[in-house]
């Protein structure tokens, strides 16, 4: 029980992070009609809470020490790629109002480094905490993936010759596979 608490501890600083890391990101206009973020974060505690101390509760050290590293990794990625877009950051799918085409950094191995890394952090949480939480994972990976594919659209449509370039010598969410 312990793990979970801290894991959710670190969650919770972790989107307070967030929260305050936006007041810095330049102005944006919202092109998609998703407003999932909160969304995800609603469901991720409805299902924490509905299947908390289920039976698919972990109980494997071995399963508890593979997710702690990949929850680990996983919000390391994505605070480093959010510290690294520095202003250029925004909610999903919004066009900045001064774009500037970010390719270098945790940038250089995908094109969402935060999508990437909010994912594997969820994978990580489930299998140090609990397998219903693989349900959040299968929601945020399907908004997610719609989320990039808006982006993609509005940075070849910012960024035409530079962000093909890009696009063709990086994958969306996984290094060497998607």
């Amino acid at each position: 029980m312990a793990l979970r608490t801290v894991i959710f501890s670190v969650w919770a600083v972790f989107w307070l992070f967030w929260l305050l890391a936006a007041f810095t990101a330049k102005q944006g206009v919202r092109t998609g009609r998703l407003r999932a973020p909160g969304l995800l974060v609603l469901v991720a505690f409805l299902v924490a809470r509905l299947f908390g101390k289920s039976t698919l509760a972990v109980h494997s050290p071995i399963l508890r020490v593979v997710g702690t590293v990949l929850f680990a990794a996983g919000l390391a990625l994505a605070a480093w790629a959010r510290i690294y877009l520095g202003r250029n950051w925004g909610m999903p799918m919004t066009k900045k109002a001064e774009p500037e085409l970010v390719t270098s950094g945790p940038y250089r191995y995908v094109r969402h480094p935060i999508y990437s890394g909010i994912l594997l952090a969820l994978l990580g949480t489930a299998l140090a905490t609990n397998l219903y939480l693989l349900i959040a994972l299968v929601i945020a990976g399907a908004y997610f993936v719609y989320s990039a594919s808006v982006e993609e659209r509005l940075m070849t449509d910012t960024f035409p010759a530079a962000y093909g370039t890009y696009k063709a010598a990086t994958k969306m969410l996984i290094p060497f596979v998607l």
